[in-house]
């Protein structure tokens, strides 16, 4: 009976010092405080197309919108980060492994939105300063030419 005050307390102190979150550093740079990730790669054809394919070995131009993955999102587009026109070869290892293998396979004429889990895209460092560690990341990609 005596030890039963003494053990709530020692369990209310550890819940308490549990909740606090103990991390003083700033280890969210980029200011996303919700920092969520799918957890494997998703590709969804929007559009279909009908010519060439991307296969490795290939250069493809294609244009895209990359935003941070964000699960409290209907389209899980989260903080859109950039966007443009883009080149490289498929199988070069240029760009995270999670757009490579989003690309591949599309067909010249095709849309394609991609999400990456944050093992295929920048992991647990991130890339500074728009992409914290440990996001997801989401890919809107039209593909224009494949040589």
């Amino acid at each position: 009976m005596k030890l039963k005050f003494p053990l709530i307390a020692a369990f209310v102190a550890v819940m308490s010092l549990t909740a606090c979150g103990g991390s003083g550093g700033d280890d969210n740079p980029g200011g996303n405080t919700s920092v969520s990730s799918p957890a494997a790669l998703v590709k969804t054809d929007n559009t279909v197309g009908t010519g060439a394919e991307a296969v490795s070995g290939k250069t493809v131009t294609l244009n895209y919108t990359l935003w941070l993955y964000d699960a409290a999102k209907a389209d899980h587009k989260g903080k859109q980060i950039e966007a443009g026109p883009f080149t490289f070869r498929l199988g070069a290892n240029a760009v995270i492994p999670g757009f490579e293998q989003g690309v591949t396979g599309m067909k010249v004429g095709g849309k394609r939105t991609v999400e990456v889990p944050s093992s295929l895209g920048y992991g647990v460092a991130g890339s500074a300063p728009n992409i914290p560690g440990n996001s997801g990341l989401v890919f809107e990609i039209v593909l224009n030419t494949v040589q």
